[in-house]
């Protein structure tokens, strides 16, 4: 029969070879839970995997036999998506440590220990954390912990569904669509069962591009890895795997199997290396959504000049408080304070922020330290001393005295972010420079990412950047002699990323960093 899928279109014929290179969850149907019971009546949606919202993982209430069968239906990777954590209802006893029934364990990793196959974990006790190895062949009885996190559900669809089970999902957030198109109940706050519909990956022998087959075609097929030369097909790789190979293996050339949607697929690119560059990431200044977010290399030549900057309490000022300028702010909302030694706000005070220190306040009779935030206030000639409760909640917005324009390394060698700027000249090395038009940036943080560097393979006159880690593109290697040539002009450019994207880049950047410390609370 000759199907179409996905565009192409596919000759599935008797005695046609097909190498399965992978497979992945292509849609989700959904069973609508209520009360948290689901029967054989409860409506049934098909839902996509860009379908909108944040959802939290139930944990699963069966549990896993060995710690083979988790390795076997868990994903278990590198990036935190990856760990996975369980607990044992009953002590186990290891070589050098004993793990308590009930403790959880943080599954990192699967490798080959002193000839076995075993999973490297990790519990947390009092801040320390302590490693140790298990055994595929551990038996027990081993059930998920409940996870605090949120995800999409493409996240979902690809880490914390288990094969061979279904996974059910609670709503966490609010859905931004419109009601006509939003398939679960008005108002729903219940979970969803969620079973997934594979997608098999193949390629076949004259053919070029993946195949995507969904795995409820009816077609019979019949394993013969172990009596057929799968060295005559095509090796599809993806960036990530072209991006491992090492450095001393470049430049390769590449012909490009499946690339973004609508994109043109060139004959061959020549890869010239592979390097990790610096970005400072990017948001637009609006107090509505969506903001739009950018990845800006250091190599701009625009330049900045600064913005004003927000404060929502004291606690923030000394956060952005510098020694290298004294920070000058006018308040923008009103404050009262329960201590006649701290000083009350009005709308329209400035102040010139000094240090942070501890006074004495007389709090129900007794005497006692807290934390404040030293100032001057400007009068009309003269400055004041005053004391600002560091958990005062106010509003301040900054007053900008510098009229200098930075270049975009200066800012990241001088001040420290987030920090709010506007694009005063242009890059006018490049022919479109998408940040002209944005009213205001707030640089959000320094992050490091990995490119591949490409070029035409036919005329490598400049190469250009592609994220390895945000462009879905599948290659394989082409056996062609390359000539040593001079590296090609590198061209950087600013990138817009996604919201998913955004998110994407700032969890992974900050995923071993700790929260901030929270301001203090106010007395009651």
């Amino acid at each position: 029969s000759i199907y179409e899928m996905f565009g192409n279109e596919c000759c599935l014929s008797t005695g046609e070879v097909i190498k399965v290179i992978g497979f992945k969850i292509n849609k989700l149907i959904a069973s609508i839970c209520e009360n948290n019971e689901v029967s054989q009546f409860s409506t049934k949606v098909e839902l996509p995997l860009n379908f909108p919202g944040l959802y939290k993982v139930v944990a699963d209430k069966t549990p896993y036999v060995s710690i083979e069968e988790i390795t076997r239906k868990v994903s278990i990777g590198p990036t935190r998506f990856g760990h996975p954590c369980f607990y044992s209802p009953e002590d186990m006893k290891l070589a050098n440590l004993t793990i308590k029934r009930g403790e959880q364990i943080t599954f990192n990793s699967v490798e080959e220990v002193n000839g076995t196959m075993a999973v490297n974990c990790g519990v947390v006790r009092n801040n320390q954390s302590h490693f140790f190895t298990l055994p595929l062949s551990q038996e027990g009885k081993f059930y998920e912990c409940e996870d605090d996190q949120i995800y999409t559900l493409k996240e979902i669809a690809e880490w914390k569904i288990p094969k061979c089970r279904n996974r059910t999902v609670k709503l966490s957030n609010t859905l931004h669509m419109c009601d006509s198109s939003n398939p679960l109940p008005e108002n729903f706050d219940g979970c969803l069962i969620l079973t997934p519909v594979y997608e098999v990956q193949a390629v076949m022998k004259f053919r070029k591009d993946i195949v995507h087959i969904l795995s409820d075609l009816d077609v019979e097929v019949k394993d013969i890895t172990d009596s057929y030369d799968i060295s005559s097909f095509i090796q599809p790789l993806s960036l990530e795997d072209v991006f491992e190979r090492t450095s001393k293996e470049f430049p390769v050339v590449a012909e490009i199997m499946e690339g973004p949607s609508g994109s043109k697929k060139p004959s061959s690119l020549l890869y010239t290396g592979k390097y990790q560059a610096t970005r400072v990431l990017a948001s637009e200044i609006r107090s509505d959504s969506p903001k739009r977010h950018f990845l800006i290399p250091m190599s701009y030549k625009g330049k900045f000049k600064r913005r004003p900057r927000e404060f929502p309490t004291a606690y923030d000022l000394e956060i952005a408080r510098s020694e290298k300028e004294q920070l000058h702010v006018v308040a923008t909302k009103a404050f009262d304070s329960l201590h006649k030694e701290l000083f009350s706000v009005s709308v329209g005070d400035q102040f010139l922020v000094q240090q942070c220190q501890t006074s004495e306040v007389l709090y129900e009779g007794r005497r006692k330290l807290v934390d404040v935030l030293a100032c001057e206030q400007i009068l009309s000639n003269t400055y004041k001393k005053v004391l600002l409760p560091m958990y005062m909640e106010g509003g301040f917005v900054e007053v900008i005295h510098d009229k200098k324009q930075y270049q975009l390394s200066e800012i990241c060698k001088e001040f420290r972010l987030p920090f709010n700027v506007k694009v005063s000249v242009r890059d006018l090395s490049i022919d479109e420079d998408v940040l002209v038009a944005v009213p205001g940036l707030q640089f959000e943080e320094e992050i490091t990412d990995s490119y591949l560097l490409i070029s035409s393979a036919s005329s490598p006159v400049e190469s250009w950047e592609v994220p390895v880690y945000r462009l879905n593109m599948s290659v394989h290697l082409l056996n062609k002699d390359i000539q040593t040539v001079v590296p090609p002009v590198t061209k950087t450019t600013v990138e817009e990323i996604s919201e998913e994207q955004y998110y994407m880049v700032r969890r992974y950047e900050n995923q071993t960093l700790h929260p901030p410390p929270r301001p203090p609370k106010k007395p009651t």
